[in-house]
């Protein structure tokens, strides 16, 4: 099996460290809105990933974390006169409802950033023993301090984003240091301000900063040293960089992970989607709409490293295929006449995921293997056996292929039906009529929202 790796560049032999056991970190969501298709497509492609491992016999140790304390999240939380715990909460429940729905296997361990202060501390007290980290000027109303990541000391910093410091440095914005040595040294603990969330530290009261937070959930929960880390192609810089750096520089051993695998980004337009630039299709929404297997079928059709472009039109026909795949599965066998041999299919389907997790080739032959299925059943070949094969090679790739049973998926027809007919009133001028629509689907548990010249809907 081979990966492409992005810390050497190139597609290279996959050998976990010990024996069949695989230990794989994926950085998980920050919680402080409804995720989005961008995070479907992350966590179906690691979810893949995890399934293929374990079906060519590795046994797979699998963390994925929340970011639980944020300055989006501590901001939302202000804004709407709540705890940031209780927003965090809201909505990590509603992405573990949603990673359900799409078949997504959960992790063995979902730690939370606020639950890892005491190995968030170790390591930051650590760094600064080495001298790898500092502690800047007491600030603010509890005199705390920040502490600060020195980059010049790891000598190979950049090594993942493939950018020297020097190079960093002449891109970097020039803005007044804070109490840091060089522009480009990162938060390890920030100070607390009034009003937020703080725990007590060496340096006074305070929260961590973003990237030691995973690279301690890591080491606590998977050791020091792991086989894959993944995440999102945004997260290679600098998230990534400065775990890397963080880590091997607490525990001396490199690398800090054999593999880094990351996923392209999806599109809306020319543009990723993502909750800050706020052109995101709701996670929860297309679910409902298209069903878990369509949105699989979608994603995995195409390259994981690649970028994803959304359109209505993909989604669609990515449910039109998982009902294809379905259909044949459940085809009755007659069971007379040649069976079908279904062997090839499995071994070019091993062949395919084992070449970088080629799930567009896989796909491919899922669809090829259904095909023969329909055609050796009207010709009166027994097809039971290549059914029970494309059932297993479809498991692999998570498709579940049963009928979904969502109803507002059901009435999916009919709520666009009446969302055309409220445009067409409301281009009519007939305002009232088209609001008794948004209030009666409303009183049904259906959401309306009108932005860029467009309306969707979610259930509420």
């Amino acid at each position: 099996m081979r990966l492409h790796n992005t810390l050497s560049g190139r597609v290279e032999e996959f050998k976990p460290r010990n024996d069949n056991q695989v230990l794989m970190y994926v950085c998980g969501i920050t919680p402080y809105a409804e995720s989005h298709l961008g995070h479907a497509m992350s966590y179906i492609i690691f979810d893949t990933l995890r399934r293929y491992l374990e079906y060519r016999g590795y046994e797979v140790k699998h963390v994925q974390n929340y970011t639980d304390i944020d300055d989006k999240l501590i901001a939302r939380a202000e804004n709407e006169g709540r705890s940031v715990e209780d927003i965090a909460d809201e909505y990590s429940s509603q992405f573990a409802k949603a990673i359900k729905d799409l078949n997504v296997l959960p992790a063995h361990v979902y730690p939370r950033a606020t639950q890892e202060i005491p190995a968030i501390l170790e390591m930051i007290e650590d760094l600064v023993a080495k001298g790898f980290a500092y502690v800047g000027p007491p600030k603010g109303p509890y005199e705390a301090s920040d502490v600060y990541y020195r980059v010049e000391k790891k000598a190979d910093y950049g090594k993942l984003a493939k950018r020297s410091l020097d190079s960093m440095l002449a891109g970097a914005r020039i803005e007044p240091l804070e109490g840091k040595e060089n522009p480009m040294d990162f938060t390890l603990w920030k100070a607390a301000k009034p009003g937020e969330p703080s725990w007590d530290s060496p340096w006074g009261k305070g929260r961590p900063g973003w990237h030691i937070e995973c690279s301690a959930m890591s080491y606590r929960h998977l050791g020091p040293q792991i086989d894959i880390h993944g995440g999102g192609l945004d997260l290679v810089f600098p998230h990534h960089e400065n775990e890397i750096a963080q880590t091997e520089a607490f525990t001396g051993l490199v690398p800090f992970s054999n593999f880094w695998i990351h996923n392209g980004l999806l599109q809306l337009g020319d543009q990723k989607m993502s909750k800050s630039l706020g052109n995101l299709i709701n996670m929860r929404e297309a679910i409902d709409r298209y069903g878990g297997d369509a949105i699989r079928v979608f994603v995995l059709s195409s390259g994981y490293r690649s970028p994803l472009t959304y359109s209505e039109e993909a989604l669609a026909a990515g449910k039109t295929g998982a009902e294809r795949l379905r259909t044949a599965v459940e085809a009755t066998d007659s069971g007379a006449g040649q069976p079908i041999d279904a062997a090839p299919y499995r071994e070019r389907f091993i062949a395919a995921m084992d070449e970088d997790l080629n799930t567009a080739q896989a796909m491919g032959l899922l669809f090829d293997l259904a095909r023969e299925i329909n055609r050796g059943r009207d010709a009166g070949r027994s097809v039971g056996e290549a059914q029970a094969v494309l059932h297993e090679l479809a498991g692999v790739l998570g498709l579940r292929l049963e009928a979904e049973e969502s109803e507002s998926m059901a009435a999916a027809p009919f709520i666009e039906l009446l969302i055309d007919l409220r445009r067409e009133l409301r281009e009519a001028k007939q305002y009232a009529l088209a609001d008794r629509i948004r209030t009666g689907l409303g009183k049904l548990g259906i959401v309306l929202e009108d932005a860029a010249g467009r309306t969707t809907w979610k259930p509420k």
